[in-house]
């Protein structure tokens, strides 16, 4: 399961288990203060991994066979699980300093125990932040490609499309192409296919308009079957070459319920002067005029009656 689909407290109780004595203590400060301990209690000590490995020895432990389970020692624990065993060799404890020894050698499980707790926390409260702000980044920046794109073909939605009009027009480019593509008979496929096939004939020609476009072309759905595709500062006839290349692909698309077809109409900002919203309305008068001609030529409609 992602981190960010737990909670803090479930991921401490969880991801204990990828933590060894080595990754949470500084082994040279802790074997130091094991080898000063056993100096100023007089005693012989060994401490091992969670697994009985041999971390630190004091003393004489050759003989001593290491058994966790059944002979695990003094357990030092994180997160109610085991980290280390520390091991005293109970013949070298001097009887008339027991009790205080005693007590010593608990301090110092109880202390191994608190800073293990310290440093776990620390650690996974800084990934956890970390992964957060990561999600959160990935959040916003989702949320924000959401207020620019269409959902169903992922070009700029018509109210962020105007808004990159507005710039393009204040910016002052000249020329800009302008060419609007309107989708033929994507009532037939509606009636034919429902809501569903009609969808998907959008999104077939939304991924053909974007294939066949630069990466510098600003592609919008303004309406439900029309694009508008914004050529800034475009070769000499690159912008024709762009709108007969979108209707070869259309016609080349093979599929058993879809006819893509689109009507085209290209304008031009020649200078600072002119608007691009005016371009789009004379785009849109030429689209409906390449829309008639499609419509009647009787090629297309043998292929609309495959439908």
């Amino acid at each position: 399961m992602a981190y960010n689909t737990l909670s803090f407290d479930q991921r401490l109780a969880d991801n204990i288990i990828h933590y060894s004595l080595d990754t949470l203590y500084d082994a040279n400060y802790v074997f130091d203060f094991l080898r000063h301990l056993a100096d100023v209690a007089g005693i012989e000590l060994m401490l091992t991994d969670r697994h009985g490995e041999k971390e630190v020895v004091v003393g004489d432990f050759s003989h001593f066979e290491i058994d966790v389970v059944n002979r695990p020692g003094l357990k030092i624990r994180v997160q109610g699980r085991t980290i280390a065993h520390l091991y005293i060799k109970e013949e070298t404890i001097d009887p008339a300093r027991a009790e205080a020894i005693g007590k010593l050698i608990n301090n110092t499980v109880d202390i191994l125990q608190y800073i293990g707790e310290q440093a776990y926390g620390y650690r996974e409260s800084s990934i956890y932040i970390d992964e957060l702000e990561q999600t959160f980044k990935s959040d916003d920046a989702r949320r924000r490609n959401q207020e620019k794109e269409d959902p169903l073909t992922g070009v700029y939605n018509s109210t962020y499309f105007e808004q990159r009009v507005s710039v393009l027009d204040r910016s002052e480019v000249a020329p800009v192409a302008v060419a609007e593509f309107n989708i033929n008979d994507w009532k037939v496929h509606n009636d034919r296919y429902g809501d569903e096939g009609s969808d998907r004939l959008i999104k077939v020609i939304a991924g053909i308009i974007r294939d066949a476009s630069s990466p510098d072309y600003i592609i919008g759905r303004t309406d439900g079957d029309i694009f508008v595709v914004l050529m800034p500062m475009p070769d000499d006839g690159e912008p024709e070459r762009f709108i007969a290349d979108v209707k070869k692909r259309c016609i080349s698309f093979s599929d058993p319920e879809l006819v893509p077809s689109v009507a085209a109409g290209l304008s031009y900002k020649r200078n600072v002067e002119e608007s691009i919203t005016d371009k789009i309305s004379d785009a849109e008068y030429l689209c409906l005029e390449d829309k008639l001609r499609i419509k009647s030529s009787d090629e297309y409609k043998e292929r609309i009656r495959s439908i």
